[in-house]
């Protein structure tokens, strides 16, 4: 049954007789066509019908008087047409088959050009422009652009053949919705997209500003969006649960808000609230919505025309219901109703009807369960299955689709916090279809040729488009073929993405399960792998360290989510122990006698010969793959670090003849080292070599080691305070020390030529001062580190929840009379970083982790003295020794501070270096000289080398050992 009212048409509307034509309360029409209707649409000038699947149409406006009231069957050939809608201008034709038709005001039907082996699901009319919807997800828009209603650009001209709307691609929709001049698509998760005329604020944007692409509803975020109508200036949006929003053009009273204003933002029908509306659709001046539960519609806005049908010929600004026929009630329920601009209609199915054939709208097609199940039974043929392949997996909308998690409704939370996916459906789909060869090599074939090709990053929306990115390498991870092609492919796209885009996808990835997050660290890690392997083995081709710094950027970004969301993935998940064979593989080439030749030549500026020069490409290639892998911190393990560190220092700085030589006396150590720096002749592409005034040693690192111990405790008793000692023991810089800016810069090229020349600086300097150094914010705790009890305080004074509490303590933001802000520690950090870059001009030490750049400058902090003896040699004498096994046994009653000091008498610093004592060579010598007992131990500096006299007992080396460590200062022979 179909019900109209509203302004004068031909009795029956040329469906049934006039005298077949029931006349109900205030101006209501009834009729029962004997042919099938399926389903109808109404327009500005034109109502379209769909009866036993042939199409008429019929004239509504009196300037086709001659034709009014004439139904019009349409010349369709062989088009078997599902769906009409009528617009300004003329109709849209959908049929089974997915192709559209347009109709001109000849009523003539003609394909719709762009739109060549497409399947279009929805479509829909505005005044002059129309949309349609594919099976996979794209939006296609004709017409005329004037207010950016189609969604193209701003400077884009009218179209008469169907467009593509790139910046929709990959949200999954699920409706489309024309208006006058303005256009809206709904995505499955509820986010409305609006754009074009905004006159009245019918986009719902807060303002009356055009748009010329899809601008999202913020206003509408999460408000469970089910459905939307546009109508000639204002728009509709029905809820989930049934709340109705209207907003634009008010000045019929078309937006139900008790008012005749319009509406920029979108606003609740108020009177509305409770009755779970199930449709709401606008025509030009008036909206009509539906009840199902209680079969009742009401209806808004213009009425002079009757087509509120409440009798009255005004305008309403309240919804009230339409007096429908008394069988409307019982017979039948409402299926579809119309709102045309002077027109009203309303489509009634009997109850025990299928209400399958006349529900026109389609969503993109998804991956579900049952779609699956069809697959691996073998229900449907292989060249359906495939068909459906191409596709979902073909088309990011149809994946970002799938997968929702529906429970609860969650997906309609979807918003740059929460993807929306259900993680468990995900696994659980994905391992179905990869127990299937044939399903899983046809899937992985269309994402390699078509989906992976096909994403535009640059061109995106919403935050929908993204879950492509959450799905893919889910996928992915589980395939057996294509693995490393793939995961390139999606590394490139995934670098294309905007920084907006980026910081989505990094909070999505932050709240990824524990094992989807090491998937996808292992999914990008495996490639780079293999890459390096193959550089290692010495093949170019292919752009191998291009596509391996890809992988290594994504990796970057998942290193740091994991870092910055406390995420429980450990560093060794992104370690790369395949670059130590490529560390392997450049240490044997440099050390090739040839090669050494070649350096020799280049020194000498001699030419090269041909044959020779392959040998230093290969170098350079190899140190150039260092040079990358420099760039990403968490890549390599501390020992890997400090070699690529010592090999790209080496590549930086060529071998040279000359040294910085560097004469001190021991009793003016640092003033002995500022006059040299205040010379300004040092140069780091030189090696530095230490002479103690009056002393015969010759610097073979022994010195110069023992030279940067003196120094830090020099600069820690330095009379200018530039350094205070905590109540930690640890170091920091004294503010008011910072007039002598020159000073700290020395301090900073100190410490760089401690760096660069590898020896270690015995100054505690905490953890946070490497944080800065590499760009990383310090926490609370670093604080505490340093000064515990200023730390302790703001903790407590964090956890304190009562106002009163605060206030009564007085603090303001000063530590130790010292201002925090605005100035604060920020210039003492910006002046000491600024130095410390000076000091070190080779910046690879970027690479190193805060910890390991503190301990590549300071020294391990772990003193393990079982280790030390665990890795020591001997010569003329065995570890089996009775002498030995008695100095062992002396070293091990040493002090802890005793033990440091054999370090320094051994080593020329009591510092560890980075791996522990099995990184330092440690060589027992047993001397036999006739004079033992007269004799104290001594110790060759540069070679680590302890010379020990054959003392006779135990007590006697105890008593030299003792002495020696403590009371003489130059026992080292260089």
């Amino acid at each position: 049954m179909l019900c109209f009212w509203g302004a004068q048409v031909r009795e029956g509307l040329g469906l049934v007789k006039p005298d077949q034509v029931k006349h109900g309360k205030c101006g209501i029409r009834s009729v029962c066509p004997k042919t099938n209707l399926q389903d109808m649409s109404a327009g500005k000038s034109l109502a379209g019908f769909i009866l036993d699947g042939k199409v008429s149409v019929l004239r509504l406006r009196s300037e086709y008087r001659n034709q009014d009231g004439k139904l019009m069957q349409l010349q369709l050939k062989n088009h078997k047409v599902r769906l009409i809608v009528c617009g300004g201008d003329g109709a849209v034709l959908l049929s089974h088959s997915g192709n559209v038709l347009i109709m001109d005001k000849a009523t003539v039907c003609k394909p719709l050009k762009g739109l060549d082996h497409r399947q279009v699901i929805q479509i829909a009319c505005g005044d002059h422009h129309s949309m349609a919807l594919t099976s996979e997800g794209q939006v296609f828009v004709w017409g005329k652009n004037s207010h950016g209603q189609l969604g193209l650009r701003e400077d884009h001209p009218d179209s008469s053949s169907a467009e593509h709307v790139q910046s929709l691609s990959g949200i999954p929709l699920a409706q489309i919705s024309a208006g006058g001049d303005h256009s809206f698509v709904l995505s499955l998760s509820g986010v409305v997209f609006g754009w074009g005329k905004n006159s009245a604020g019918q986009l719902g944007l807060g303002d009356t500003t055009d748009r010329h692409v899809p601008t999202v509803v913020n206003s509408l975020n999460q408000k469970k969006t089910v459905s939307i109508s546009c109508g000639g200036e204002h728009t509709a949006t029905l809820s989930k649960g049934g709340t109705v929003f209207t907003f634009g053009s008010g000045g019929s009273g078309q937006l139900g808000h008790n008012s005749f204003r319009d509406e920029h933002h979108p606003r609740v029908v108020a009177e509305l609230w409770g009755s779970e509306v199930s449709q709401v659709t606008c025509g030009r001046h008036h909206t009509l919505v539906s009840v199902t539960s209680s079969k009742l519609i009401y209806s808004f806005g213009c009425g002079t025309q009757g087509q509120l049908g409440n009798g009255e010929l005004i305008k309403q600004s309240l919804p009230f219901p339409v007096d429908l026929p008394t069988e409307c009630n019982h017979e039948y329920t409402i299926e579809k109703i119309i709102a045309g601009e002077n027109h009203s209609f309303a489509l009634f199915f009997k109850e025990l009807e299928s209400k399958a054939k006349s529900n026109p709208n389609r969503g993109v097609l998804t991956l579900n369960d049952r779609m699956i199940d069809r697959w691996l039974s073998g229900a449907d043929s292989w060249s359906i299955i495939k068909q459906e392949i191409n596709t979902v997996f073909s088309s990011a909308a149809c994946l970002n689709g799938s997968f929702l998690k529906t429970s609860c409704d969650d997906h309609y939370q979807t918003s740059e916090e929460h993807c929306g996916l259900d993680f468990y459906l995900v696994e659980t789909s994905f391992a179905k279809l990869s127990e299937n060869k044939s399903l899983i090599s046809e899937i992985v074939k269309v994402v390699q040729q078509t989906l992976l090709s096909s994403l535009n990053p640059e061109n995106k929306t919403g935050v929908e488009s993204l879950r492509v990115y959450l799905l893919l390498p889910e996928l992915i991870r589980r395939v057996k073929k294509q693995k490393t092609d793939l995961s390139e492919a999606l590394a490139s796209k995934i670098l294309q993405l905007g920084p907006d885009a980026h910081k989505v996808l990094e909070k999505y990835w932050s709240k990824l399960p524990d094992d989807w997050l090491k998937g996808l660290v292992k999914l990008f890690r495996k490639p780079s792998a293999e890459l390096i392997v193959q550089i290692s083995y010495g093949k170019k081709g292919y752009n191998l360290t291009k596509r391996l710094k890809k992988l290594l950027k994504v990796l970057q970004m998942i290193s740091q989510v994991c870092c910055s969301a406390n995420r429980d993935i450990p560093n060794r998940d992104f370690i790369i122990h395949e670059i130590s064979d490529l560390l392997d593989t450049l240490r044997a080439t440099l050390q090739d006698p040839l090669l050494q030749l070649l350096w020799i030549l280049q020194l000498l500026r001699s030419p090269i010969p041909d044959e020779c020069k392959d040998m230093l490409k290969l170098k350079d290639y190899y140190l150039g793959t260092i040079s990358i892998l420099a760039m990403f911190p968490f890549v390599a393990d501390t020992v890997s670090k400090r070699r690529m560190f010592h090999y790209l220092q080496c590549q930086l700085y060529k071998p040279r003849t000359n040294c910085n030589v560097l004469h001190i006396n021991r009793e003016s150590v640092w003033l002995d080292t500022f006059a040299y720096l205040r010379q300004k002749k040092h140069a780091f592409c030189n090696p530095l070599q230490v002479t103690f005034i009056g002393e015969n040693g010759i610097d073979m690192r022994g010195l110069s080691a023992e030279f940067f111990s003196l120094l830090s405790q020099s600069l820690l008793k330095w009379e200018k305070n530039v350094l205070d000692v905590h109540e930690s023991s640890l170091v920091w810089f004294n503010p008011d020390g910072m007039q002598a800016n020159r000073d700290f810069y020395y301090l900073g090229v100190i410490c760089g030529m401690a760096l660069y020349n590898h020896h270690y600086i015995n100054i505690g300097f905490p953890l946070a001062l490497f944080k800065k150094l590499l760009q990383q914010s310090p926490t609370l705790n670093d604080l505490e580190e340093l000064s515990p009890v200023e730390a302790r305080c703001l903790k407590s004074l964090l956890e304190e929840d009562e106002d009163e509490v605060v206030d009564m303590l007085f603090l303001d933001f000063t530590v130790k009379g010292r201002k925090l802000i605005p100035n604060g520690d920020q210039i003492q950090v910006t002046k000491v970083n600024r130095g410390f870059s000076k000091g070190c001009p080779l910046d690879v030490w970027s690479m190193f982790h805060p910890e390991e750049l503190q301990q590549l400058l300071q020294g391990s902090p772990k003193y393990e003295w079982n280790e030390l003896q665990q890795c020591a040699s001997y010569e003329n004498c065995s570890a089996s020794d009775e002498l030995i096994k008695n100095f062992w046994a002396v070293f091990f009653e040493l002090s802890e501070e005793n033990k440091k000091r054999f370090l320094i008498f051994l080593y020329g610093t009591d510092r560890v270096p980075v791996g522990g004592f099995s990184k330092r060579s440690l060589k027992i010598l047993l001397s036999d000289c006739p004079d033992a007992e007269d004799r104290l131990p001594e110790a060759q500096t540069c070679f680590g080398r302890l010379i020990l006299p054959k003392y006779s007992d135990i007590n006697t080396i105890r008593d030299k050992l003792i002495h020696a460590i403590n009371f003489c200062e130059v026992f080292g022979r260089g």
